[in-house]
């Protein structure tokens, strides 16, 4: 499996996955020239995407949506809240509606369903050949029953959205600062951190930081906290620790 996020943050989300069987995107939340040009970049024909699956449908992450799909031959992928909550999508040829896992013939992949403002949101876990990718963004916690499902896996893509003191002595409102903080919001550095020394396990080898704030976050205090959060897990496996940019696309990850 190859795994290359394309964006992150507020303004707009979209990571590439290749499997065995397939090409996928997930999220699609940049115009349809910046995803063409960044898998353009990574030598992938936007034409060659097969499914694109959705987290939830916040603008920053359906943005290009009807645009990007308009006339192409891949599948989209969503909840049936989601369906319902799309709109102008009847140009979209291709739609694969689920309840409970999307369930595609190749593919090993779960979802779960995640807290967010957002109505349905979801979370996905995408095993093959004894690899495994857990993609968590926009949540304002994780449910410890899934916690067994999360363990112990390859890679994991996930949501490290604010410093909270930075938050709540920053430029945001209150009622703003409420809503990022409360279970419908997003995952700070101190509950990411707190929830991989929970997940991680010797077979863990990647850890990328998504969704990070522009005004309420940095990178060397979004890795800082996490590392301190697992400073009494063994990361000798760890190959590596990073957060994905909001403009450019990342490395090719193959797990």
């Amino acid at each position: 499996m190859e795994i290359c996020n394309l964006a992150s943050g507020s303004s707009g989300n979209s990571t590439y996955i290749k499997t065995n069987n397939y090409q996928i995107l997930i999220d699609l939340g940049k115009t349809k020239k910046y995803l063409v040009d960044q898998l353009a970049s990574i030598g992938v024909d936007y034409e060659d995407i097969d499914f694109v699956f959705l987290t939830h449908t916040h603008d920053d992450h359906v943005s290009a949506l009807n645009v990007f799909l308009k006339n192409h031959k891949a599948t989209l992928v969503v909840s049936r809240q989601m369906y319902q909550q799309l709109n102008n999508i009847d140009k979209i040829e291709h739609v694969l509606v689920y309840d409970d896992n999307p369930v595609i013939e190749g593919l090993n992949i779960k979802s779960f369903k995640m807290s967010h403002d957002a109505g349905d949101t979801r979370a996905f876990v995408i095993e093959e050949n004894g690899s495994s990718l857990v993609y968590i963004t926009d949540t304002g916690y994780l449910n410890g029953k899934y916690f067994n499902s999360l363990k112990g896996k390859t890679a994991y893509y996930i949501e490290c959205n604010h410093d909270i003191e930075m938050l709540t002595h920053g430029p945001y409102p209150i009622y703003l600062q409420k809503r990022i903080l409360s279970d419908l919001g997003h995952l700070s550095n101190k509950f990411t951190g707190m929830y991989l020394s929970k997940l991680i396990s010797d077979n863990t080898n990647y850890i990328m930081l998504m969704h990070l704030s522009e005004k309420n976050n940095t990178e060397e205090v979004a890795l800082a906290t996490v590392k301190n959060s697992l400073r009494d897990n063994d990361l000798s496996n760890i190959k590596k620790i990073a957060c994905c940019k909001p403009n450019c696309h990342g490395e090719v990850i193959k797990i």
